[in-house]
């Protein structure tokens, strides 16, 4: 059952797995998820909607062995023929539930293809991720009960543009290879790395293929180097190495298929550079040559003539024991540990656009605030309604107000208990003399009970105040750049239809000069007409946009406040002078603004940074961005990549 992996040459030196195209990598993740596709969960295949991913569904399905079930589900596909339920016509027809198969049980030893992955919602990826664990739908709904296996492989198709858009983390925690085709020529045609006949062979003989605990020890460090905590994603890693041996005709997993799982599999999940060979054999200095604290320090010992030491307590352990047991024969020892050969590999097979943005999120801001500023520049938040936006399931309760009646589910509710209440017949519907009793109409007989009102969900209105620092510090400073960096941030408010508002603070008082707008040439308007010079009345400018945010929220719109200014408060509320009272009631209005959770982003638009913004920053719970040498474009970039846009 063991494998030496000393003794194994891996065929795949990370040289050649640098030089491997994603086209390649594509037809390889083709065949092994053929072989096992319900043991490595499925395939996340981010690609837009072009003749690439159509080529490698159909190598896919050319794959797979005849009659394999095959089933495209969309993202919004109701739980009802999801996972099964209430088939309401037999029921009726019948006067008793009757239960109907999903989607799931239907595909149940096949491929499920989920289109627009990254519009998945959560609930909906926690069902599939129950039935992904599980292998099959257990759940009483609408009166009966529902027990049907559903052992699926799911290819999640991600049409994300940005990096902000995907499939939920969840269901990437289950499926082990993430595909990416947008880099692949579409002119390039997809050819299989293996025929169907080696896909069915290798299936047949894959339950007998092991693996060496030193494999799943070597996949195991590779994943924790590259930071993918989940225990789920080196089990995947060795089912896809398990079926790469099988692909070979062999029944023990060797280096190489570790190799090739890692990087298929390990790769495109790394959140952090793997630390160097040198780091990692390097070791605190001066641990070995300290003793234990409980054991005093040994005296030297004494050399014997030739050049050993002499050690009197181990003559006299030596005398003690004349019939030593003999030295088990040592086994020899790699040149290089497999978990080292496999991580080289997959470190070379990383990207290098990925390693360069692992390698700047290494200095980044602290988690706290980084999490707020993910958060702080999305569209708005998703709230409960009663009449408008996508619907989001069905409730039990009577049609008030502006909550609409669904019937189909109010039917759904009422068709289990028809048995028990009894049909009602109507008058009948025949004519003539042939129409009696027998021609009446049944009806159904519903009850408050039964009553189901869909729900909706809509996003509510995003509202992006921009609070300009006009004083003489900051016009001596960048208000030229900061005026030119707000134009480029209302112009992306704009295309989102965002609303906007622009506070601007001079001398003793803070200024509105647009209230909550979608008009852009408005918004430009009155920042062109923002002039410059006096003092810093910062804490009235926080209290204003303060009391816009609020009012914002209590409309139901997700305000965020962007704040331009250096930072070096010196009028009070009063308008008064004096630095120590001003920077102390900044402080005091920033305390009060992180009390109400609006999200804010602080910019820093001194020479240099100032320690005075970066303490209102971190009282007031903002991401504090310094940008001493930037023009207004580097500028809104950089405001963009804080509060979570993409440019």
């Amino acid at each position: 059952m063991n494998v030496e992996l000393a003794s194994v040459t891996p065929s795949v030196a990370p040289s050649s797995v640098a030089r491997s195209s994603v086209a390649d990598d594509a037809a390889l993740v083709a065949s092994l998820f053929a072989v096992d596709p319900i043991g490595t969960g499925g395939v996340c295949l981010r690609s837009a909607a072009h003749p690439v991913r159509d080529q490698w569904l159909a190598l896919l399905r050319g794959l797979l062995p005849p009659g394999t079930a095959w089933r495209r589900i969309p993202f919004n596909i109701a739980d009802g023929r999801l996972l099964g339920g209430l088939d309401l016509v037999a029921t009726l027809k019948a006067n008793r539930p009757i239960a109907e198969r999903g989607v799931l049980a239907e595909a149940d030893g096949g491929v499920v293809v989920l289109t627009m992955a990254e519009r998945l919602a959560a609930t909906r990826a926690a069902r599939l991720n129950a039935v992904l664990d599980a292998g099959e739908v257990v759940m009483p709904r609408e009166g009966v009960w529902l027990h049907n296996p559903a052992r699926v492989g799911l290819v999640a198709l991600d049409e994300g543009i940005s990096d902000e858009e995907g499939a939920p983390p969840s269901l990437l925690d289950r499926l082990a290879f993430p595909l990416d085709l947008n880099a692949v020529d579409y002119r390039v045609p997809l050819l299989p790395a293996h025929l169907a006949d080696e896909i069915l062979a290798a299936r047949s003989l894959l339950p007998s293929v092991t693996a060496d605990d030193g494999v799943l020890e070597a996949l195991c460090a590779t994943a924790a180097a590259l930071g993918a905590g989940s225990p789920r994603v080196a089990l995947l890693a060795l089912r896809a190495a398990c079926a790469a041996a099988a692909l070979d005709g062999r029944r023990r997993v060797l280096e190489e298929d570790a190799v090739l799982a890692g990087r298929l599999v390990l790769a495109p999940r790394a959140t952090r550079v793997p630390p160097t060979a040198e780091a990692r054999d390097a070791e605190p200095p001066g641990q070995a040559a300290q003793p234990p604290p409980d054991q005093p320090p040994q005296p030297p010992q004494q050399s014997t003539d030739d050049g050993s030491p002499e050690d009197p307590q181990a003559d006299e352990a030596a005398a003690a024991e004349p019939s030593a047991a003999p030295e088990e024969p040592q086994k020899s020892e790699p040149d290089q540990p497999a978990a080292d050969i496999v991580l080289e590999a997959v470190q070379a097979a990383i990207p290098a656009g990925l390693l360069a943005r692992l390698r700047n999120a290494a200095g980044a801001a602290a988690p706290g605030s980084a999490s707020r500023a993910a958060v702080a520049g999305r569209s708005g938040a998703l709230r409960s309604s009663g009449a408008r936006g996508r619907p989001a399931g069905v409730r039990a309760g009577a049609p008030q107000g502006s909550a609409r009646l669904n019937v189909i589910e109010t039917l759904r509710a009422a068709a289990p208990w028809q048995r028990l209440r009894g049909r009602v017949t109507g008058p009948g519907t025949g004519t003539g003399a042939g129409a009696g009793a027998a021609e009446r109409a049944q009806r159904i007989r519903v009850t408050a009970e039964d009553f189901r009102v869909t729900r909706y969900q809509q996003r509510a209105q995003t509202l992006t105040v921009f609070v300009v620092d006009a004083s003489g510090s900051a016009a001596l400073n960048r208000l030229a750049e900061a005026k030119g960096a707000v134009e480029l941030l209302l112009a992306d408010c704009y295309v989102r239809r965002d609303q906007v508002a622009v506070i601007g603070f001079r001398g003793r008082t803070a200024e509105i000069l647009l209230p909550p707008t979608r008009s852009l040439v408005r918004a430009k308007r009155s920042l062109a007409a923002l002039p410059g010079g006096g003092g810093t009345p910062l804490a009235t400018a926080i209290e204003a946009a303060h009391l816009l945010a609020a009012q914002a929220l209590r409309r139901g719109e997700t305000p965020t406040l962007v704040l331009l200014t250096d930072g070096r408060a010196n009028v009070a509320r009063d308008g008064s002078g004096g630095r120590e009272v001003a920077h102390g009631q900044a402080l005091a209005a920033s305390g009060a603004l992180a009390q109400a959770r609006i999200a804010a982003l602080f910019i820093d638009t001194s020479p240099r940074p100032n320690p005075l913004a970066q303490q209102l920053a971190a009282r007031m719970h903002a991401r504090y961005v310094a940008l001493p040498h930037a023009n207004a474009q580097a500028l809104s970039g950089a405001v963009k990549a804080a509060v979570g846009r993409s440019g």
